[in-house]
């Protein structure tokens, strides 16, 4: 009986989830980040590009919203100026 507890241990230690705990124990495995630097820098870079363009298209919307409000007069009113 203690001959298989043992060997069920050793087989959690020195299997896929010993060397998980031991992972984990050791702590971050520190890895070339510059590369997935660069490339959230160019996710990033590519999504302010769109938010600008967005940007700009709404501000071309408002003023055009706005010159069509000052141009014409308002359709609930009466010719001549009678309420």
């Amino acid at each position: 009986m203690f001959l298989a507890i043992g060997a069920a241990a050793l087989g959690l230690f020195f299997g896929p989830i010993g060397t998980a705990i031991g992972r984990r124990l050791s702590g971050p495995v520190l890895t070339d980040t510059s590369s997935e630097i660069e490339e959230m820098g160019t996710q990033v870079t590519a999504e302010m590009d769109d938010l600008r363009r967005r940007l700009a298209e709404a501000e071309e919307r408002l003023d055009f919203a706005e010159r069509l409000l000052t141009e014409n007069a308002p359709a609930n009113q009466l010719p001549g100026g009678a309420n």
